[in-house]
């Protein structure tokens, strides 16, 4: 044993046969679990290459790569020895791999011996033929065994070629992936841009409608390799400059880079089809839902469960100011009025009714508060759908013919027109950025973010938690009504079971993801939850996808939880009060701080002699 190896890490490097069992069974659980929800044969529609692989049979094979790579990561701690990795990887990813693949052989010989569709409603022949790829069952059983210990090995592999290497191979594969992905966008830009000899996109010989060829995969795939190695230097020069500047600089950067997406998203709207602006369009009412549930929950941590209702409120209210076609106990007299000054009455009404379920339950914390405001979700829900309130709100029929927006007289925004609608949720959007980065630097704002953190001790400080809880709700939901004033006018109907409480849901899912407490963390999360998955009722990128949201949103969340609970583009307050302990471990290793000091005015110290200590600002 050399001298700088000790007895831990010695010990390390032997194999744990236990635990590599285990991860085996447990995958081959989790390939079972995958092919039994029928994902392998929805999703075979969509096609990556044309012919020879689809989406379904991506559903499969990344999880063996995936796991081969988790089973030989080994954490390594500050103050740890570490070694070389080598073939003990590559056979623990092998030996992962080829029990997994075991479970999806013997999937194989029972759809092809027994029926339990009783039980197992997806137990079909269908799946046996994607299982067996089209051949015979003998082959689909023993063609696994190879096909998991092959991906197992190349996800073991990823530890031990050079980081070169697997950006390059990890660059190419996402390119291909992504290509079929995104095809809808990327045929709306060939479309609209083809007088920049963009049309090449829909050329058989590169890109078919369902996936890429063989020529095109390969094409795309060398040169998303090329690229990798070519722009990572310059990419990495200028990420490091803008993370250098400071003060004035940095505000001029970011005041650059805003300018520059603005353009972006006024500009290329208008080379883009009615698919791919209906796309957007759902994805900044999203937008717009997610900035309000940020302020409640992201600034002032108060978990609302019920932010739906607003939502509901701002709807209904516009659907019923706005059309002729009310319930019956509306007198005739009542007049009909444009959207823009029913507008006004729903941020009255959404004001009030953030007031009116706030001050009932704003001294409840946690998961009391969460339950209330879950109860109170389902109550506005219940009323517009019950018969009581039949006659205003036409109960389970819904409110109809609802007009679209008069813009100054001049042109009518309605869903029939995908472009001027997201054009108007773009204006709004950008209301409730300006309002939500206005409201955290404000001293509200730094109210909100003392409650969040510890309420008791805000409120020993003298901040006024109940008004400053209040406001929090009132901001929401007025943001939230604006969401739903556009939905009604977009879709020109609305009903009851628009407003599920699984939009409450799927929103918070949003927050959490993009990353609370930043605001472009949560248009990041809306992008990539609402934009490629789609929303508990509107369809995203990936249609095929539909069954299976929940799913993949429970799955999203948890591996965020376990791995990055701060969110995909955490905000800086919110990483520091998530990872306290690790910045202290870290500074206390550098000397910044002392161990038998305060652990808060040492951590405050330590951030300012290094602020991008064990974080990257946003």
């Amino acid at each position: 044993m050399s001298a700088t190896e000790t007895l831990p890490t010695r010990r390390a490097l032997d194999q744990n046969w236990r635990r590599l069992l285990n991860c085996g069974l447990i995958l081959a659980l989790i390939l079972i679990f995958v092919a039994l929800t029928n994902m392998p044969l929805k999703l075979d529609r969509r096609k990556i290459i044309e012919p020879i692989f689809s989406m379904g049979y991506l559903s499969l094979f990344w999880i063996p790569a995936a796991m081969g790579f988790l089973v030989s990561q080994v954490p390594v701690l500050e103050g740890m020895t570490t070694y070389k990795k080598g073939l003990r990887e590559v056979f623990a990813g092998s030996l992962v791999g080829l029990v997994g693949g075991a479970g999806l052989s013997l999937l194989t010989f029972l759809l092809d011996n027994y029926n339990l569709r009783d039980p197992l409603v997806n137990w079909s022949p269908q799946l046996l033929d994607i299982l067996s790829f089209q051949r015979s069952s003998v082959f689909g059983v023993l063609i696994w065994l190879p096909i998991g210990m092959a991906l197992g090995t190349l996800g073991g592999l990823a530890h031990v070629v050079s980081t070169r290497t697997r950006r390059v191979a990890s660059w190419a594969i996402l390119t291909v992936v992504g290509f079929a992905v995104f095809e809808t966008v990327l045929l709306d830009l060939s479309e609209g841009f083809a007088w920049l000899g963009a049309e090449w996109l829909t050329d058989e010989v590169y890109f078919i409608r369902g996936g890429l060829t063989i020529h095109g995969a390969i094409i795309l795939a060398v040169a998303a390799g090329i690229l990798a190695v070519f722009a990572r230097g310059p990419a990495s020069r200028v990420k490091a400059n803008l993370q250098a500047l400071e003060g004035t600089a940095r505000t001029k950067a970011n005041a650059f880079g805003l300018a520059l997406s603005a353009v972006a998203l006024v500009v290329l709207p208008l080379f883009l089809g009615g698919i791919t602006n209906e796309l957007l369009a759902n994805v900044g009412l999203f937008v717009l839902l997610a900035l309000g549930l940020n302020i409640v929950v992201g600034l002032a941590g108060i978990l609302d469960l019920g932010y739906v209702a607003f939502f509901a409120i701002g709807g209904y209210t516009t659907a019923l100011l706005t059309t002729g076609n009310r319930g019956e106990s509306w007198p005739e007299w009542f007049p009909q009025f444009y959207w823009g000054i029913a507008l006004i009455a729903v941020v009255l009404f959404a004001a009030l009714a953030g007031l009116f379920i706030g001050a009932p339950v704003i001294r409840m914390r946690g998961d009391y508060l969460a339950i209330v405001t879950l109860g109170f979700g389902e109550i506005i829900r219940l009323l517009f759908l019950s018969d009581w309130l039949g006659g205003f709100t036409g109960a389970a029929q819904g409110v109809l013919n609802i007009p679209g927006v008069q813009v100054f007289g001049l042109a009518t925004v309605k869903g029939t027109d995908p472009r001027a609608v997201f054009y108007l949720v773009l204006f709004f959007c950008a209301i409730a950025v300006y309002v939500s980065w206005r409201l955290e630097r404000s001293r509200l704002g730094r109210a909100w973010m003392a409650i969040r953190e510890d309420e008791s001790v805000a409120e020993a400080m003298g901040i006024n938690t109940v008004n400053a809880k209040l406001m929090a709700f009132v901001v929401g939901a007025v943001l939230a009504s604006f969401s739903g004033a556009i939905l009604a006018a977009k879709v020109g109907s609305v009903f009851p079971n628009s407003f599920i409480i699984l939009v409450s849901i799927v929103i918070l899912v949003v927050v959490i993801v993009g990353g609370m407490g930043n605001i472009a963390g949560v248009i990041v999360g809306s992008v990539v939850l609402i934009g490629i998955l789609g929303g508990p009722r509107q369809p995203g990128l990936l249609q095929e996808f539909s069954e299976y949201k929940l799913l993949i949103y429970g799955v999203l969340l948890i591996a965020m939880m376990l791995k990055r609970p701060e969110g995909l583009l955490p905000n800086v307050r919110r990483t520091r009060e998530l990872h306290q302990d690790e910045y202290l471990q870290d500074a206390w290793l550098r000397g910044e701080v002392d161990i038998d000091s305060d652990a808060d005015d040492d951590l405050s110290a330590a951030s300012s002699a290094n602020p991008s200590a064990g974080m990257q600002p946003t």
